[in-house]
């Protein structure tokens, strides 16, 4: 019979972590981490059509991109945090950091993808109404519309990144002995 957790330290991913010293494991988590399976595979199945920088350009090869910028940087971050405040200790943190920040940029980017294309349409339109108009309609659609889809699929991104990372660039904390017995006393406080 499987047992409900009761407490949050029942829950899974509740084992204290620490980094890896070797650096070839961080390599290997952050491009692990930006090769999410669905982007690989669909490449593989159905290869894009426009490999150049234009504005159809595959998305999932945008996607690749910024993924292979913002893994290492998410690396990076985590690390530097760590070392500061001794915080994401769990492997749990890790995941859940590269979540928030990860749906945090993905909304970012496509706003400024919005705002990009809605400046665009400025410079494309004949007159103030067109204009107006071209703005409303690319709001509506990338800024409104397709904003959850894309955090969303960021989210997800750096779910897997963020798993990526927990069991790749970290390792299990080896646990310390009280031997001085004096590790009780901080808990009342």
């Amino acid at each position: 019979m499987i047992s409900i957790p009761e407490k949050a330290e029942d829950f899974p991913g509740q084992e204290r972590v620490t980094w890896r010293r070797e650096p070839h494991w961080l390599v290997l988590a952050a491009i692990a981490g930006a090769l999410w399976p669905p982007i690989p595979i669909t490449l593989l199945i159905w290869p894009p059509q426009n490999w150049g920088l234009s504005l159809e350009i595959d998305p999932r090869l945008v996607a690749l991109v910024i993924g292979l910028m913002a893994v290492p940087a998410g690396l990076w971050l985590l690390r530097r945090e760590r070392e500061r405040t001794g915080k994401p200790s769990t492997r749990l943190g890790v995941v859940w950091r590269f979540m928030f920040y990860g749906g945090l940029l993905a909304a970012g980017l496509q706003a400024l993808f919005a705002l990009i294309l809605c400046i665009f349409g400025w410079f494309e339109a004949g007159g103030i109404a067109q204009a107006a108009g071209a703005t409303e309609t690319t709001l509506l659609i990338y800024g409104v519309g397709l904003l959850p889809v894309a955090v969303m699929i960021g989210v997800s991104y750096a779910l897997w990144a963020g798993l990526c990372v927990a069991f790749i660039a970290c390792r299990p904390q080896p646990e310390v002995r009280d031997r001085l017995g004096l590790m009780g006393e901080a808990d009342g406080f």
